[in-house]
């Protein structure tokens, strides 16, 4: 009998071991998830194949003139073993705008189906100024860590990194989870802080939901569009200016049919021309 107590008492002491140690495992491995998935958010907009097409014009003293064209993709990709989105924007001037002002931007964005920023970069050709920024996201303990660099055409590099419990977003990362927001409860002018990298630091922006507006497109289309503004604190104003304003459809693939660009040179637009690999039929077309 004892030795057969002692047998069940080693079983149970076995099990229990057994028990804690996969309790262990698994409290673990959602505690890793739930540190990797701070920022994680429900992308219900687009898929991989999804292409647009923009018309670029600049404002040339007080005249828009038509400057050149602009791309936005979205892929699939394999980041560091996971699988993740690409989304690149390509743009670049035409010949008679490059007289006055050239600018070659590609600009690319690497982020989790939740859209977590993984990594982001932006080549920017601009006048006579080059400069490559990157961005490597990581997630740890429940923060956001972000390493930056500027590298300029001289050859100087400038690098940063910045440590937030707040999830930090790029341009195009930004504007992906924008996309996905539900503004069927949000008012207009309501805001919400989004940190953005810039190259050099993170930037505390501020989106602004402007409401609903008819926009045509350069498709020859007017559609119905829920309105968005980033901006950012000016030291020279001392207040926010806006940085960017996004038009997209108000439907399920909210896709972007119209961008207004705030540079140093003065403003830029951008109006859709063609669209393919839309995730869902498009219903905010008006005629």
């Amino acid at each position: 009998m004892k030795k057969r107590r002692k047998k069940q008492e080693r079983l149970i002491v076995g099990r229990n071991t057994f028990v804690n140690t996969l309790l262990t495992l698994v409290v673990g491995l959602v505690l890793s998830v739930q540190a990797n998935a701070q920022c994680a958010a429900e992308n219900s907009a687009f898929l991989p194949g999804e292409e647009l097409t923009f018309n670029l014009y600049y404002n040339w003293k007080f005249v828009w003139v038509k400057a050149g064209t602009a791309d936005l993709s979205i892929g699939e990709v394999n980041y560091k073993g996971q699988p993740a989105y690409e989304m690149n924007l390509l743009s670049d001037t035409n010949k008679r705008v490059d007289m006055f002002f050239r600018m070659r931007d590609t600009i690319t964005s690497v982020f989790t189906h939740h859209i977590e920023p993984l990594y982001y970069r932006k080549g920017a050709a601009e006048g006579k100024r080059y400069t490559v920024d990157q961005a490597w996201f990581e997630y740890k303990n429940g923060e956001t860590i972000v390493d930056q660099q500027r590298w300029y055409k001289s050859g100087e590099i400038v690098k940063t990194t910045s440590t937030d419990k707040k999830c930090v977003y790029d341009m195009l990362s930004a504007l992906a989870v924008a996309r996905s927001f539900d503004t069927s409860n949000m008012k207009e002018g309501q805001t919400i802080e989004i940190p953005m990298v810039t190259g050099k630091r993170v930037a505390n922006q501020v989106l602004v939901y402007n409401g609903v507006k008819n926009t045509k497109a350069d498709d020859g289309h007017t559609y119905r569009c829920l309105v968005f503004t980033f901006s950012e604190f000016s030291s020279k104003s001392g207040k926010n200016e806006p940085v960017l304003r996004f038009y997209i459809t108000d439907d399920r693939n909210h896709l972007p049919i119209r961008l207004d660009m705030y540079l140093n040179i003065g403003s830029a637009k951008a109006y859709m021309k063609t669209v393919s690999g839309q995730r869902y039929p498009i219903t905010a077309l008006i005629d």
